[in-house]
């Protein structure tokens, strides 16, 4: 499955974030929780260059909170701060301004040291789409300036927001890269909800789930699908998770579309509970094996 996906407005985002730059301090960059390393764009470090920049954790709560913590530690060895946030709750939004000061000290103590009156911080955010962006600013605003939307791409347009006296956040509609080298990566952007679901087979999707829950996190999948053991096979998989949740046809017949809807709908409601997909070292043996 190679999926080959970047619309224009994608192209002229990475052009704004490019030409932006300079009107801001910092920059904040927003990831899944669940998939911080395949929900970053592997453009940005090469577009934001040396910006100080903090990442976001976002969707914490639907991650797995040890793994999010390996992360974050992982951010951290390579000078990266990173805080773990659920935008749609309002968790970690004073850390965002605090944290943020505390990269930006240096600058604003020279600034103070010249003369220049204090002022709030200007940050810019960026991130794939559907990573909570507009949740995100409508939080830190506290009220409902940015559009939101499950459907990925609904922030097109560019603007300034104020929070408070202490931060101008500039929103930026989101990036995502021209083209999927890994198969993996997509697979689980697709899983997340980060790509839309009309582009892909779906039940590449599911399979890809279901595999994944059978490695990681087997008493779960086992739990929620009454499962004594989980077959090889995977059509026989798909047979008894659709017996048991009467995702049947005419004649009693498995109806895989519906198997296939119900296990992405589970996954995604997390009623198999927090679950990262990806951890720091299998992300770096990924890398040097490539």
């Amino acid at each position: 499955m190679t999926i080959q996906w970047f619309p224009g407005h994608m192209a002229k985002a990475r052009r704004q974030v490019t030409e932006k730059l300079k009107l801001v301090d910092i920059i904040f960059e927003l990831v899944d929780a669940r998939i911080p390393y395949s929900s970053r764009n592997p453009m940005i470090d090469e577009i934001i260059q040396h910006k100080p920049r903090l990442v976001l954790l976002n969707k914490a709560d639907m991650a797995d909170k040890e793994a999010t913590n390996q992360w974050i530690k992982y951010f951290k060895e390579k000078g990266i701060r990173a805080i773990a946030i659920n935008s749609q709750a309002g968790q970690g939004m004073k850390e965002i301004i605090s944290a943020s000061q505390v990269i930006l000290q240096e600058k604003f103590d020279r600034m103070k040291a010249k003369g220049v009156k204090p002022r709030a911080i200007r940050a810019m955010i960026v991130g794939i789409p559907n990573a909570g962006k507009s949740t995100l600013i409508n939080r830190l605003a506290k009220k409902n300036i940015a559009k939101t939307g499950n459907t990925p791409g609904v922030t097109k347009a560019q603007q300034w927001i104020k929070v408070g006296k202490e931060l101008e956040l500039l929103d930026t509609p989101g990036i995502l890269w021209p083209k999927f080298e890994d198969q993996e990566v997509g697979l689980k952007l697709a899983l997340t909800g980060a790509i839309k679901d009309t582009i892909l087979n779906l039940q590449d999707v599911a399979v890809y789930a279901l595999r994944f829950l059978e490695k990681r996190y087997p008493e779960r999948m086992k739990e929620r699908y009454q499962l004594e053991e989980i077959p090889e096979d995977i059509v026989e998989l798909f047979d008894k998770i659709g017996k048991l949740r009467g995702c049947l046809m005419g004649g009693g017949e498995i109806d895989y579309d519906k198997v296939t809807e119900l296990v992405i709908r589970e996954f995604r409601s997390e009623k198999l509970g927090p679950i990262t997909l990806e951890l720091p070292q299998e992300m770096a043996e990924k890398s040097e094996a490539e």
